[in-house]
């Protein structure tokens, strides 16, 4: 059995991201010994380490003497470090004094000194570290490696078609919402008719009584709080709403059609990579430019129960000619038994938006 260090934080500055992948990656060491070395920062997650049953060790800094000397009196043979404040040097120095073995969680193309690499995201490329990393580092890179958690297998496979005459819009500005951007994505949404919003958030959140104010005085709106059912949510969603994070990696394993709203510099390569190929994207919030997304996204829908099967053959050429469908979410030709077979299922949720 190994022993298996993560160097990790979560706050209500920093975001609760590393915490919750790190607790994925985690459970795929099933025969080891997790320890998690974190800080306990004002804000901070640490609780849901705790949930699993992982080992805690409070750091009192950042400072790499005293990581040293935890990795020394654990006697840690792998240390999984995701975290924007440890850098080359620090890794370098780190491997230099205890001879361990690195695994460094990567989201923006930075040099490391690590035996392995893991970036998980959609848009990661290994040929982006060639000069990056040591030559014998192992790279993982791109959504082959995506960190999922279990629940994410399960509510795809059993995702289910719903009756409800609302659109169902899942909305997640990160466990912190730093920008406090929420009230301002439900004020937009409240300018359509027939949705129903659910929006995710933690107890990091610094603007949460604010937040959960608003929400009680807002009709379809639900508001969940450190929720452990975030895949459910997702696999109820007819859209979402997200930033161009972790979360994104997950939207897009789910299948459901989005609006990316930057809220960090750290997101600008997702955000790259969503502009290149023609997602719905803003580099930062803008509610008459994601009112117009929302309006031009595949969720708008019209009265389709009295519609002949000529208009429907014609709503298929529309959907299908190259610069519409350079727009939408799946890019590819939809075939006509598909297309008819959707079009049949939406029947009875007509005027969805408007």
């Amino acid at each position: 059995m190994k022993k298996i260090l993560f160097r990790a934080d979560s706050s209500s500055i920093i975001g609760t991201g590393h915490i919750m992948r790190d607790l994925v990656l985690a459970s795929q060491f099933k025969d080891d010994n997790i320890i998690f070395a974190v800080q306990n920062l004002q804000g901070n997650i640490n609780h849901k380490i705790e949930e699993v049953g992982y080992t805690i060790k409070i750091l009192s800094s950042n400072d790499i003497e005293e990581l040293i000397s935890l990795v020394n009196r654990c006697q840690i043979d792998m240390i999984v470090i995701d975290h924007y404040d440890i850098n080359y040097a620090f890794e370098k120095e780190l491997k230099e004094k205890t001879g361990i073995k690195i695994m460094v969680l990567d989201d923006t193309y930075e040099k490391h000194c690590c035996d392995i690499l893991l970036n998980h995201n959609i848009y990661a490329k290994e040929e982006k570290y060639k000069s990056l990393v040591p030559l014998d580092c192992k790279l993982r890179c791109g959504a082959d490696f995506t960190l999922l958690r279990d629940e994410f297998l399960e509510a795809k496979a059993n995702k289910k078609h719903t009756d409800s005459t609302l659109i169902n819009i899942f909305v997640a500005m990160g466990g912190v919402d730093h920008l406090n951007i929420n009230i301002k994505i439900l004020e937009t949404l409240a300018s359509f008719s027939n949705i129903e919003a659910h929006i995710v958030t933690t107890t990091a959140n610094r603007h949460l009584d604010e937040l959960q104010t608003y929400v009680d005085n807002t009709d379809n709106t639900v508001l969940h709080i450190n929720s452990n059912q975030i895949a459910k949510l997702m696999s109820d969603a007819d859209f979402a709403i997200v930033t161009p994070s972790v979360v994104l990696n997950e939207i897009f394993y789910m299948d459901i059609p989005f609006v990316a709203i930057q809220t960090a510099d750290n997101q600008h390569y997702m955000v790259e990579y969503l502009m290149q190929n023609n997602y719905h994207v803003l580099e930062e919030f803008n509610e008459k430019k994601l009112e117009n997304l929302i309006k031009n996204t595949d969720v708008q829908l019209v009265n389709f129960s009295n519609l002949s099967y000529d208009e429907k053959v014609m709503i298929l050429e529309w959907r299908n000619h190259p610069d519409i469908r350079k727009w939408m979410f799946s890019q590819e030709p939809i075939v006509l038994d598909s297309h008819l077979k959707y079009i049949n299922s939406l029947s009875s949720r007509e005027d969805r938006l408007y």
